[in-house]
């Protein structure tokens, strides 16, 4: 596998992850032998990275790595505030009343966990209603594209501010709902989670210039949003 470079200088190099890669070795995985993100950039550009933040196995988009511990430790903290930006893209059941707005649910860091504040902002980029059923109840289904920012960073924040307000992300196996993923296979031969991370923005710590760094979305995502008529 070659991995799609979006951006590189001496300091850092960001990678379009595609869906279904690990960032780098976990617990989780560990009876696996799949394949890391982390290890196929190293052995791609023949020196060791050092992965500055995650993303979830199955979300696909920007992930941004360090060419040296030094290069990591100027950058790192700075993903535990907001002065990093990091947008994504996905496809949610239902439509939103807003076209802007706001998910500040508290969420537990694990099943025993206290609850943490957290936040992400979300924007209604398009909306459609399909004549399929997916479920028994109505004759026709309706969908949004949407893209959402987290002010903070905690564990599946996304997927599960938008479980909260029964906005479920298409695809998605823990937090998502059965029905819809099911109805999405059957229909559309969709077996991926719909969220992508389409932008990381940040100061770049040495020349001190804004970088944007951009990734396409993958073209199974784009599939569906010409299957379901969504406009990105």
């Amino acid at each position: 596998m070659v991995l799609e470079i979006l951006f590189e200088d001496d300091y850092y190099i960001a990678i379009n992850k595609p869906a279904g890669l690990l960032v780098h070795k976990t617990k989780l995985a560990k009876d696996e032998v799949p394949v890391f993100a982390m290890q196929l950039l190293r052995d791609q550009i023949g020196q060791w990275v050092y992965p500055l933040h995650r993303i979830d196995r199955p979300t696909s988009g920007v992930l941004l790595f360090a060419k040296s511990p030094e290069a990591a430790a100027l950058l790192q903290p700075e993903f535990a505030t907001t002065n990093i930006k990091k947008y994504y893209l996905t496809v949610v059941r239902g439509i939103p009343a807003e076209d802007h707005f706001i998910i500040d649910h508290p969420l537990k860091k694990d099943l025993d966990g206290a609850l943490q504040d957290c936040k992400t902002e979300f924007w209604k980029l398009s909306e459609t209603e399909i004549p399929f059923a997916s479920t028994p109840k109505y004759p026709t289904s309706r969908y949004s594209l949407l893209k959402a920012y987290p002010h903070t960073g905690r564990m599946h924040q996304i997927r599960r501010h938008l479980a909260h307000a029964r906005h479920y992300i298409i695809g998605d196996s823990s937090h998502g709902e059965n029905k819809q993923n099911r109805f999405f296979r059957e229909q559309f031969d969709s077996n991926n989670m719909l969220l992508h991370a389409s932008k990381l923005i940040f100061i770049h710590p040495v020349c001190k210039a804004e970088i944007t760094i951009s990734a396409p979305i993958p073209d199974y995502f784009q599939k569906i949003l010409l299957d379901i008529y969504l406009d990105l």
